[in-house]
C-alpha cells in the first residue's frame, strides 16, 4: 500500500491568443496523445499583453492508465531520460517542460502546425487516495501517508530509469 503510482499527466501548451495558433495547438495535443484537448482561459485581465477575463489561451489533455506511462516514457525520451531535481516538488509531483514537440520520439515535423513546446505534469499517488476525493465521507490524509520529494525520484528512478541531475 505503501508503493506510489501514477494519478494523472496533464500535456499543456500555452498558446497567449486565441485564433488560428490555438486551434493549431488543439490539432497537435490530438495527434500525439489520441484524446480531445480542453482550452484553458485567462484568469487575469492582463491589458498591456491585450488579455481579457476569459478569453482562450491555451489547450490541455488528462491523461491516465497506460496511455499516461507511454507519454511519459516519450517525454522522458525527449528530455534524454535526464530531468533536474528542481522538477520535484515537496508532495512528490513532477514538472518539466519540452522546448519542441518534434523532440518526441516519433513525431514529424508537420508545416501546417508549426512548432509548439509544451509543459508535462504527472501527480502521484498511492492506494487509498481516493479517500480526499471521493464523493461521500471525504477525508484527510495523514501526513505519514504522503508521497514525499524524495520517493518521487526513487519512483522515476526505478521505473523510468531516469537520472536526476542537481541542476
Amino acid at each position: 500500500m505503501k508503493k506510489p503510482r501514477i494519478e494523472k499527466i496533464v500535456v499543456n501548451i500555452g498558446v497567449g491568443e486565441s485564433g488560428e495558433k490555438l486551434g493549431k495547438a488543439e490539432k497537435l495535443l490530438e495527434e500525439l496523445t489520441e484524446c480531445k484537448p480542453v482550452r484553458t482561459v485567462s484568469t487575469h485581465k492582463i491589458p498591456s499583453w491585450n488579455l481579457k477575463k476569459g478569453d482562450p489561451i491555451g489547450c490541455k489533455v488528462t491523461l491516465r492508465g497506460e496511455k499516461a506511462e507511454e507519454f511519459l516514457k516519450k517525454g522522458f525520451q525527449a528530455k534524454e531520460n535526464s530531468i533536474k531535481e528542481s522538477c520535484f516538488d515537496n508532495n512528490g509531483n513532477i514538472s518539466f517542460g519540452i522546448i519542441e514537440y518534434i523532440d518526441l520520439p516519433g513525431t514529424r515535423y508537420d508545416p501546417d502546425i508549426g512548432v509548439f513546446g509544451m509543459n508535462i505534469s504527472v501527480r502521484l499517488e498511492r492506494p487509498g487516495f481516493r479517500v480526499k476525493r471521493r464523493r461521500f465521507k471525504k477525508s484527510r490524509i495523514p501526513a505519514k501517508n504522503m508521497i514525499k520529494r524524495e520517493e518521487s525520484i526513487e519512483f522515476m528512478r526505478e521505473k523510468f530509469g531516469v537520472q536526476i541531475s542537481e541542476e
